[in-house]
């Protein structure tokens, strides 16, 4: 039986200092030598997942921006991209403008597909200048911010993310809306650490966690998929999981969706599940 997991990592797989442990890596390492098939689906990029997963062995291809690309761990590069029209872009912006808040536009550069180019334009708030100071010394992202010689109808590259992060009460409105439009997929949760913050992901129609491991599942002839995860946006995979499995800290909605709910991020919970049953 081929067995395939898919973790999420923020709140899952990262312990609570936003990195996978010592012994969740040796972990990993060793069952992944061992021929277990283990990959991340997480809404980050791969300019943080790269250097996240640099101690590990896992071999990927990971699931990143919440199912809108598959990227190859090894070769770093991207396999498979969802993107985003121009005028659909432009459309999106316009929504998010009448509820008063600024996009982050994720777009591949042309030259060095490897690259991840992120445009920012406005005045960023304490907790947005925060996301971009974390981000700013990353090899595969550059981001730009109020670039005078661009504007969000002239991005150079293909659109596969339109990133926001605000108060609930201008996110939640703002991804109803985008859902009713029928022009995009939608997904939009709270911050693990801040529940006052939430987020908001844009994408192509049909992207979704869910969709990405179902190519990935066909990719691997896996028989049985085992997928854990803490927030909203994991709930889709969860539903097409024969095995879904949720951490202690997670979500009310996402603990109840579960099968089995195990340990918190903080006790290496995800890693030790897995080498408990895989069969080699």
């Amino acid at each position: 039986m081929r067995q395939l997991f898919v973790t999420d990592l923020d709140g899952t797989l990262l312990n609570s200092q936003s990195r996978v442990s010592d012994t969740s890596a040796r972990i990993l390492s060793h069952l992944t030598d061992q021929g277990a098939l283990i990959t991340v689906a997480t809404a980050r990029t791969p300019a943080t997942v790269v250097p996240l997963l640099s101690h590990t062995r896992i071999k990927g291809p990971a699931i990143v921006m919440t199912g809108a690309a598959l990227y190859d761990l090894n070769e770093q590069k991207f396999i498979h991209r969802c993107v985003i029209p121009d005028n659909t872009v432009t459309a999106i912006i316009d929504i998010l403008h009448e509820a008063h808040l600024n996009a982050f536009v994720y777009n591949v550069d042309a030259a060095d597909p490897k690259i991840i180019n992120t445009y920012y334009f406005g005045t960023p708030s304490a907790k947005e200048q925060k996301f971009i100071d974390e981000r700013s010394h990353l090899s595969l992202k550059r981001i730009h911010i109020n670039r005078s010689d661009l504007s969000i109808t002239n991005l150079p590259g293909e659109t596969s993310l339109i990133f926001c992060l605000g108060p609930a009460d201008a996110i939640i409105p703002a991804a109803q809306a985008l859902r009713e439009s029928g022009m995009c997929s939608v997904s939009d949760y709270p911050d693990i650490f801040n529940h006052t913050i939430r987020y908001l992901e844009i994408f192509a129609p049909g992207v979704s966690k869910a969709n990405a491991i179902e190519r990935l599942r066909r990719h691997y002839s896996a028989d049985r998929l085992i997928v854990f995860g803490d927030n909203l946006n994991d709930l889709p995979m969860m539903r097409i999981a024969d095995t879904a499995v949720a951490v202690a800290n997670a979500l009310e909605a996402v603990r109840e969706a579960a099968d089995i709910v195990i340990e918190s991020n903080d006790t290496d919970a995800v890693a030790r599940f897995i080498a408990e049953h895989f069969n080699p």
